[in-house]
């Protein structure tokens, strides 16, 4: 353990190979929502997370990445668990910036607001 240490220490002060940066928790809507479509998320959760059918509306989720990533991998309902070799913790992080930059239906439409 400490050889390793040692090593990667050597190695970076040498300008050699360094770690990969940890993924970002901010995350891209952009890269989100073409990974929301790639993964097929749209299928039950429709285009822009507003529900369906076969799904709940996430167009408004109200967790923190830690709850979102966390339900996803272990989900409660009928949705099939995302485990980190489908979906990357990157990849869900971004799915979320996504899904929080929905607007908020109710918002949107004028009947719906107080």
């Amino acid at each position: 353990m400490i050889r390793m240490l040692v090593l990667a220490l050597t190695l970076a002060a040498a300008g050699g190979a360094q770690a990969p940066a940890p993924p970002s928790v901010a995350g891209s809507a952009e890269n989100g929502k073409r990974l929301y479509m790639k993964h097929t998320c749209y299928f039950c959760h429709g285009t822009a997370g507003q529900g369906s059918l076969a799904g709940a509306r996430v167009a408004s989720v109200a967790r923190n990445l830690q709850g979102f990533t966390r339900y996803v991998r272990q989900p409660s309902g009928q949705m099939p668990p995302y485990t980190v070799k489908v979906v990357s913790d990157a990849d869900l992080a971004n799915i979320y910036a996504f899904i929080q930059s929905r607007p908020e239906p109710a918002k949107e439409i004028p009947l719906l607001r107080p």
